[in-house]
């Protein structure tokens, strides 16, 4: 489904925690997530660490969606 509405003219950004298979079925953008049960957060660091981790992978998501791309781009947190 990334792929289609990418396809259309909207990026998108393919947040996800196994890089691989976000490159096997060609999603553009991918940014990589934490972990398989908590992929935008991590339940070990504190309140405060937990919303940063979180406030920087959305900003590095904002980020690759603005960003123009040719190829499979991993936008590393």
């Amino acid at each position: 489904m990334v792929k289609e509405i990418d396809r259309v003219g909207i990026p998108v950004v393919h947040m996800c925690t196994v890089v691989p298979i976000s490159l096997t079925i060609g999603a553009n953008r991918i940014v990589p997530a934490t972990a398989i049960p908590y992929p935008l957060g991590d339940p070990h660091l504190s309140a405060d660490e937990d919303k940063a981790l979180r406030r920087k992978m959305v900003e590095k998501a904002l980020v690759a969606l603005q960003t123009e791309v040719s190829e499979q781009t991993v936008f590393e947190v």
